[in-house]
């Protein structure tokens, strides 16, 4: 019965295998699938070999080991360092005044304002030896609104030809801005003479320069402004810093000007005569100046300047005195006019020298523009 049932199953499959496919289904057609490229081989470096496991210490007799002792720990990033290190017992942080603060780089200096967290300096203490280049940009004391007086005690002139000076000067300074201010000065030449080369022309040649040219200044004063367009620092004595500025002024007056009439020497006796004068008026005056101004300190500084007063020089009056007042004085009257001063020609005791040299001054008139050029060293006080 089996072998029947078997039987009748293989005939059922063969009568299928050989049926023909229906029309409507086509046949499958293979489908051919693109190769895939193998991926590109890449190097791989082998891994740093690991340091060796550091070998604890040998145990002492008697010396107990902590527990975790020789243990390595793992290499922590930064912040996870900072956030897990304890803070240091009775240890604040700065506040951000103390960070935002000025800096101090020596004794007595302060380089900059409030600067931000990270910003640079530029500036070093002086006594620091590990630093060779000091840069220091800030002047250490300002000048805006303060006042400055200043004394000349010495002030020679420097192109003397046919004259000669030597007076003192003050000066007084307000510092509108920072490098602008007001001036006003002053001088008193407490010598002033021909001089020795204009003496000497006299005595051997007969002959003088020409009265213009041997006016006298027997003092002036003058207001203008000074600027200072330069200015810095340097170090002295290694631990101390000197402001310095180079100084520019200028401004106009007046000065009293006269005319040597008799010469200082000897009269038959052998006894010394001073020398005598006449008054020659006031004249406009133009000065121009410069300078180097060094502050020490905030209150103190020393002053080294040139100046150059300009003023004209012209000789027709003496002692107020016209050519027709000195004539008619000469010939024994007494008739003159107002602005006349007689009296001033007694000077030295040479009345008639006098009158007649100044007759010969106002004779022949000549005009000039005099340079008188000075040197001017002095220490300043500032408030």
């Amino acid at each position: 019965m089996r072998a029947l049932f078997l039987a009748v199953l293989w005939v059922a499959h063969a009568a299928h295998a050989q049926a023909p496919a229906p029309p409507n289904e086509p046949s499958p057609q293979p489908v051919e699938q693109a190769p895939v490229p193998a991926p590109p081989a890449v190097d791989v470096p082998p891994p740093p070999p690991l340091p060796p496991p550091p070998q604890p210490a040998p145990e002492r007799a008697g010396e107990a080991v902590a527990p975790g002792a020789g243990r390595v720990e793992p290499p922590q990033p930064p912040d996870a360092a900072r956030a897990t290190s304890a803070p240091e017992v009775g240890v604040e942080a700065p506040s951000e005044e103390e960070v935002l603060a000025p800096i101090r780089v020596g004794p007595s200096e302060t380089v900059g304002e409030a600067r931000p967290r990270g910003e640079l300096i530029s500036g070093a203490p002086l006594e620091n030896p590990d630093v060779a280049v000091h840069i220091v940009q800030q002047k250490r004391f300002a000048d805006r609104g303060r006042h400055e007086l200043t004394l000349y005690p010495v002030v020679p002139q420097v192109n003397g030809k046919f004259t000669r000076h030597l007076g003192t000067a003050i000066s007084y300074q307000f510092h509108l801005q920072e490098h602008f201010g007001l001036q006003l000065s002053g001088q008193y030449n407490w010598v002033g003479s021909e001089s020795d080369f204009n003496a000497e022309l006299i005595d051997k040649v007969k002959e003088s320069a020409q009265a213009a040219s041997t006016l006298l200044v027997e003092w002036g004063a003058y207001g203008g402004f000074e600027v200072k367009p330069f200015y810095g620092k340097f170090a002295f004595y290694k631990h101390h810093l000197a402001q310095f500025s180079v100084v520019i002024n200028a401004g106009a007056g007046v000065v009293s000007t006269r005319h040597q009439l008799v010469p200082e020497g000897r009269d038959e006796d052998g006894l010394r005569t001073v020398a005598s004068h006449g008054d020659t008026g006031m004249r406009f005056m133009g000065q121009v100046g410069a300078g180097f101004r060094v502050q020490l300190g905030e209150r103190f500084a020393l002053r080294l300047e040139v100046r150059d007063l300009v003023y004209t020089a012209r000789v027709d009056r003496v002692n107020g005195c016209s050519l027709s007042d000195i004539d008619s004085v000469i010939d024994g009257g007494s008739q003159v006019s107002s602005g006349c001063r007689i009296e001033a020609f007694e000077a030295g005791g040479h009345r008639n020298a006098n009158l007649r040299i100044a007759r010969d001054l106002i004779q022949e008139p000549s005009s000039d523009a005099i340079n008188l050029i000075n040197f001017y060293a002095g220490a300043s006080i500032l408030f």
